[in-house]
C-alpha cells in the first residue's frame, strides 16, 4: 500500500509474528500502522457465546487496523496471524506525519477505507436479512467485482471455513448453500474450487 522506501524514511520497523500470535486485541489503544510484507492476518470479534465473526482477511502488501488511528478510538476487533507473518510497523505519530507530508498517500488510504466501508455495509445487510445462498453469492460477487479480471471466470480463493466466518454461517450451512447455488447454475465447482 505505502511504498516501503517511504515507510523507511519515517522509521518503520519490520516485525516478525508467529502463526496464531495476536497483534492487537479488541479494545486495545491503537499505537501503530500495520502493513503486511509476507503472511496472512485475520481481524475478528468474539460473541458472548464464543462464536467468531471475521471482519476481514489481509495478506501481502495489505494494511489493516487503520481507522482507530484517525478516529482516536480503541480497536473494534482483534487481529491474529494465520501463518508466520512479517509486518511493517510504523508509530502512529509518524504515520500521521507521513500522510500530512504526502497527500497522495493519504488519498489512497482514504479510498481504501471507503471500499472497506462499502464491503461492511453490504455484508451487514446480508447477514441481517437474507438467506444463506444470497449471503454467499453477494460475498463472492463482491470479491469478483473487486478482482483484476472481472470479465473472466473468477476463482474463489476463500475456503468454506473462511466463507463461514465472513457470513456468520456454520460451515455445514455454507456447504449446503454452495451446492444449491451450483444446482441453480449461479456458480460452478471444479474439484473443490468454486468459480463464478
Amino acid at each position: 500500500m505505502i511504498p516501503i522506501e517511504l515507510l523507511e524514511k519515517y522509521n518503520m520497523q519490520l516485525k516478525s509474528y508467529a502463526k496464531d500470535q495476536i497483534i492487537f486485541n479488541e479494545r486495545d489503544t491503537p499505537k501503530f500502522y500495520y502493513q503486511i510484507k509476507t503472511g496472512k492476518v485475520k481481524m475478528y470479534n468474539l460473541t458472548e457465546n464464543g462464536k467468531e465473526f471475521v471482519q476481514g482477511h489481509f495478506n501481502n502488501t495489505n494494511s489493516f487496523g487503520e481507522p482507530p488511528l484517525f478516529g482516536d478510538f480503541k480497536y473494534p476487533a482483534s487481529a491474529i496471524c494465520l501463518e508466520n507473518t512479517n509486518i511493517f510497523v510504523l508509530q502512529k505519530e509518524q504515520f500521521l506525519l507521513l500522510l500530512k507530508e504526502h497527500p497522495e498517500v493519504h488519498l489512497s488510504i482514504t479510498k481504501l477505507l471507503c471500499k472497506r466501508m462499502v464491503y461492511k455495509a453490504t455484508i451487514i445487510k446480508e447477514v441481517s436479512i437474507h438467506p444463506p445462498e444470497h449471503r454467499i453469492q453477494t460475498l463472492l460477487n463482491y470479491f469478483k467485482l473487486n478482482s483484476e479480471n472481472k470479465n473472466e471466470p473468477y476463482k474463489v480463493i476463500l475456503t468454506r471455513q473462511q466463507i463461514s466466518e465472513l457470513t456468520g454461517l456454520r460451515v455445514e450451512t455454507v456447504i449446503r448453500a454452495i451446492k444449491k447455488l451450483e444446482k441453480a447454475n449461479q456458480l460452478s465447482i471444479i474439484g473443490r474450487t468454486i468459480y463464478l
